[in-house]
């Protein structure tokens, strides 16, 4: 499988021209020092350091009791009056915040454009989303969040978020997406008499190299909406916090050892949905985010969350951080094939694949096999296992892709399967090249060398090997990638400890959208 698209024969010739990859992996963040660098972060981890740490946890206890006495008797589903006494707290909490950025390194803020009123434009949308420190415009706003029920529990960080009245999203009952977008749909038409909600509808972090696709729960109450971006033109990028990279207390440290740390935010103009884009949240929301890439001068991607956790599942064999199979998933769903029954479609494709016996498919053929027209999606799904150009695809090689991306922490299963394919009719076994052609695929990788591989599990040097003799050397090689494969192929990348979406951007899709309208 290679990472790249043909095009649609283009009109008056003949040629296609190749679509090299648009943009690095978003959910990857490559972080590396110069010497010089490096001596300036450890002078700082012991002066600067530990002082504004300190600051900072105090500017937290400080906020606390505000926080606190604010929040007492106040409902959590009626609107009240903004009081005086109210209306100090919430300057003093935000000057109390302010201090807070300050301490960490974030001097002064650049603000471009003009906050709407809430009757205005119930909805901010905020993006790129890529760190923590994307709460600072929700301290200064002071704007409603949807986050995680479980963060209202945690102590002190729960009390200020209290404060800001969010809506809250919890994991317990099966029926919270459908009455969080209820929720959102009842303030944003409450005329402006509810907070503004702070919404970053990319639903998980990235390293701003694109914007990835929208989930439509902020565009479902189907009001107007101001899309608000955010940038961090740090010199050095220790701010982003994704899914491949620093952890959160590393990404902490790193940052508040900077003398400086930039932060802008550019309100755009209010965006008010059509007639089409009411009746239809994700055309709504692919269009504000065609609008805030414009304004960021990034691509957009239909990379998904769901991506997210394909590139940094946990199986046998880590992802490269280069795999083309998050190209691969997107063109899935575009081709309606991720669907709930993947299972069958998987078991069914398998057992069509082995009977062709590595018979090349054209694209016609191809088209035949998933049952679905020759469309620009199939023509790129089909030059992604058109290796040499040929015009023609190993069908086998689709379905070992296909089984990865559906269970992306089942390598072994997906092995298993691809023997099944592969292997000879007498034995099961596979030979070399065989093997390559497998692991390539399911890491997504246009070259890979096995021969150490397959030299190691070949103890009796037959020139084949078995899915039983594979499986005990995994057992026995819990690692076996690194050691066999890392050093032949570049690109593979150490995955951080995966962690849910952190609290200011709960997923809260519904499955159901008729249901709400």
């Amino acid at each position: 499988m290679r990472l790249r698209l043909m095009e649609s024969t283009l009109a008056g010739g003949g040629e296609k021209r190749e679509l090299p990859p648009p943009f690095r992996n978003p959910f990857v963040h490559d972080l590396r020092f110069t010497t010089a660098q490096k001596l300036q972060i450890g002078f700082m981890t012991v002066t600067l350091f530990p002082i504004r740490l300190f600051i900072a946890a105090f500017m937290m206890l400080l906020a606390w009791p505000f926080a606190f006495i604010a929040s007492v008797g106040r409902s959590e589903t009626a609107v009240e009056p903004q009081c005086l006494w109210r209306k100090l707290v919430d300057v003093v909490l935000r000057t109390i915040m302010r201090v807070m950025w300050f301490a960490g390194g974030f001097h002064w803020i650049s603000i471009k454009g003009r906050q709407a009123p809430p009757a205005e434009a119930p909805i901010l949308t905020l993006g790129p989303h890529s760190s923590y420190f994307d709460a600072i415009p929700v301290t200064m706003t002071m704007a409603s969040i949807v986050m995680k029920a479980e963060s209202k529990d945690i102590p002190v960080w729960g009390t200020l978020i209290r404060y800001i009245r969010p809506v809250f999203v919890s994991r317990s009952d099966q029926d919270s997406r459908r009455k969080t977008v209820e929720e959102i749909k009842r303030r944003a038409r409450s005329g402006g008499d509810w907070p503004q909600i702070m919404i970053f509808p990319e639903g998980t972090c990235t390293n701003r190299s694109c914007l990835i696709t929208f989930k439509p729960g902020a565009f479902i109450p189907a009001v107007p909406v101001q899309p608000v971006v955010i940038r961090y033109p740090n010199k050095l990028d220790t701010i982003t916090w994704t899914w491949q990279g620093p952890g959160a207390f590393k990404i902490l440290w790193l940052t508040l050892c900077q003398l400086h740390n930039e932060f802008e935010i550019e309100y755009l103009p209010i965006y008010s949905p059509s007639e089409e884009e009411k009746k239809n949240p994700a055309l709504f929301a692919h269009n504000v985010r065609r609008l805030m890439a414009k304004a960021l001068q990034v691509p957009v991607t239909d990379y998904s969350f769901e991506d997210c956790q394909l590139a940094t599942a946990q199986g046998q064999v880590r992802l490269p951080v280069d795999t083309c199979l998050l190209e691969f998933s997107k063109l899935l769903r575009s081709l309606g094939l991720k669907r709930v029954n993947w299972e069958k479609l998987l078991q069914d494709y398998g057992k069509r694949a082995r009977s062709l016996q590595g018979q090349r498919l054209s694209l016609e053929d191809f088209g035949r096999f998933l049952e679905l027209p020759v469309s620009l999606e199939l023509r790129h799904m089909f030059a992604l296992f058109d290796e040499n150009e040929e015009h023609s695809m190993d069908v086998r090689e689709f379905v070992i892709a296909f089984s990865v991306v559906c269970r992306p922490a089942k390598t072994l299963d997906t092995i298993r399967l691809a023997f099944q394919m592969f292997g000879a009719e007498q034995d099961g076994a596979i030979t070399e090249s065989e093997l390559m052609c497998i692991l390539r695929t399911a890491l997504g990788l246009g070259e890979l060398k096995v021969s150490r591989l397959f030299r190691a599990i070949d103890e009796e040097d037959s020139g084949k090997i078995s899915f039983e003799s594979f499986r005990e050397f995994v057992d026995q090689h819990p690692d076996f990638g690194e050691q066999y494969l890392y050093s032949d192929s570049a690109g593979f990348g150490s995955s951080s400890p995966s962690h849910a979406t952190n609290g200011f951007c709960a997923d809260f899709s519904p499955c159901e959208q008729k249901k709400l309208d």
